[in-house]
C-alpha cells in the first residue's frame, strides 16, 4: 500500500506519520516542495501534478486553513485549501480508484441545542471556516471517489500549541482566569485521531463499503471552563507552581471573536464505534496523557 500523506507537520499530520508507518510505503509532504512533489494546498496544479506522480493507494489529507477568525476575510484562500483542494485530491482519487481520507469539523453544523450532532443531520455552518469545510465534504461526496471524511472537534496533540499549554501559561501568570462555561464538547487527542485512521484504513480497504461520512471525538463532554480546571487542578496535584486562585465561568457573549463559534460541539460516534468495532476513550484519558508530556519538558 502506498500512502500519499498531507499536512505531515500539523497536530493530526505528526501523529499520522507515525500510525501510517507500519500499512505500507509512506510519503509525508508539507507545504514545501520536495523532490519535486508539493503537499502546499494553496497550489492546486501543484498538488494535482504531485497526486498523478505519486500514485498513492491512499491519501489522507490532515493538511487545512484553521485560522477560524482569519477565515472571516481570507474567504478565498480558506475556500481554496479546505474546498477546491479537496475537490482537486477527490478528483485524482477517483481516476486512481485510490481511497480519501479527510478531516473535517463540527463547524458544519449550527452549532445550536444539546443533542450529539450525528452524520445525517442538517449542516449549517455559523462561520466562513465551517462554509469551507463544508465545500471540501460536498465535493469529495460528489466525485464518487471512496472516501473517510472523519469530522472531529477540540483537537489537540502535545507537539505545538494547544488550550491546555495556553491555561497553564497563563495559570502561571495571573491569579484568575475567566475561561467560557457554555460552549460544550469533547477534547480529542490528535494521537487518538491518527490510531483510529490508521484502523479504519485497513479495515476499509476490504470492505469498500465502509466509504462514507463519520463523527471521531473522544467519549463524554465538557466545557472549555471545565477542561481548563481539569488541566489546572492535574497540573497542582502534580507539583507545578501556579498563581492561579480561581477560574470564572463566563458567557460566549462576553468574548467576543470575528467568526462565531458553536455552543454544542457534541458529536454522535456510534456509526464509527459500530461500523469499526471501536471503543473510544473518554477525554479526560487523553488530556492527562498530554498534560504528563507536557508537564515533564
Amino acid at each position: 500500500m502506498k500512502i500519499l500523506l498531507l499536512g505531515k507537520n500539523g497536530q493530526v499530520g505528526w501523529e499520522l506519520q507515525r500510525s501510517l508507518a507500519p500499512l505500507g510505503e509512506l510519503i509525508a509532504l508539507d507545504r514545501h516542495p520536495i523532490d519535486g512533489l508539493s503537499g502546499d494546498l494553496s497550489d492546486l496544479d501543484a498538488l494535482r501534478a504531485t497526486i498523478r506522480k505519486v500514485r498513492p493507494d491512499v491519501i489522507v489529507n490532515a493538511a487545512a486553513y484553521t485560522a477560524v477568525d482569519k477565515a472571516e476575510c481570507e474567504t478565498e484562500l480558506a475556500d481554496r485549501v479546505n474546498g477546491l483542494a479537496s475537490q482537486v485530491m477527490a478528483e485524482e482519487a477517483s481516476v486512481l480508484n485510490a481511497w480519501l481520507v479527510h478531516y473535517s469539523t463540527d463547524y458544519v453544523f449550527s452549532g445550536q441545542g444539546s443533542t450529539p450532532w450525528q452524520e445525517t443531520d442538517s449542516v449549517g455552518p455559523l462561520n466562513h471556516y465551517g462554509v469551507s469545510k463544508l465545500a471540501g465534504e460536498q465535493a469529495i461526496i460528489a466525485s464518487g471517489c471512496k472516501h473517510l471524511i472523519f469530522r472531529t472537534s477540540w483537537v489537540y496533540g502535545a507537539r505545538g500549541n494547544n488550550f491546555a499549554k495556553t491555561m497553564l501559561r497563563l495559570a502561571r501568570e495571573r491569579e484568575t482566569l475567566n475561561v467560557i462555561a457554555d460552549q460544550i464538547g469533547a477534547p480529542t487527542g490528535a494521537d487518538l485521531i491518527a490510531d483510529v485512521t490508521a484502523l479504519a484504513i485497513q479495515q476499509a480497504a476490504k470492505h469498500p463499503e465502509l466509504s462514507g461520512i463519520y463523527h471521531l471525538a473522544a467519549s463524554g463532554e465538557v466545557s472549555w471552563h471545565g477542561y481548563a480546571i481539569h488541566v489546572i487542578e492535574y497540573a497542582k496535584a502534580n507539583a507545578e507552581q501556579l498563581a492561579v486562585t480561581s477560574i470564572n465561568p463566563i458567557e460566549t457573549t462576553a468574548f467576543p471573536t470575528p467568526a462565531r463559534r458553536p455552543l454544542n460541539s457534541r458529536l454522535n460516534t456510534q456509526k464509527l464505534r459500530e461500523n469499526f468495532s471501536l471503543h473510544l476513550p473518554d477525554w479526560q484519558s487523553g488530556v492527562t496523557r498530554m498534560l504528563m508530556e507536557v508537564l515533564k519538558k
